[in-house]
């Protein structure tokens, strides 16, 4: 699996997890280098507070394009660990 935005990929993997519809991709294979700090938080039910990312490409910015829960609930401990993509995000 495949995260591009912009024509560049975000992140790729063979090992992502899916919830709900979305493709978790493991951290180590989100490319840093586009990656930049986001205060947003969200909170979910039954996986627990979501934390973001922004991502930058090329001088583009787009604020809260990834999500990851840094210490969700139990039913969600498989998450643990992952990041997630929306916001125009092609994941594929």
């Amino acid at each position: 699996m495949k995260a591009v935005w912009k024509d560049t990929v975000i992140a790729e993997s063979d090992a992502t997890v899916m919830v709900e519809g979305n493709h978790y991709f493991p951290e180590a294979s989100v490319k840093r280098e586009f990656i930049s700090f986001s205060n947003h938080k969200t909170s979910c039910p039954w996986k627990g507070q979501a934390s973001y990312y922004s991502l930058i490409v090329n001088g583009d910015l787009n604020p809260d394009a990834a999500w990851y829960y840094a210490d969700p609930k139990e039913a969600a401990s498989n998450i643990k660990g992952y990041v997630a993509f929306w916001k125009g995000v092609k994941v594929s």
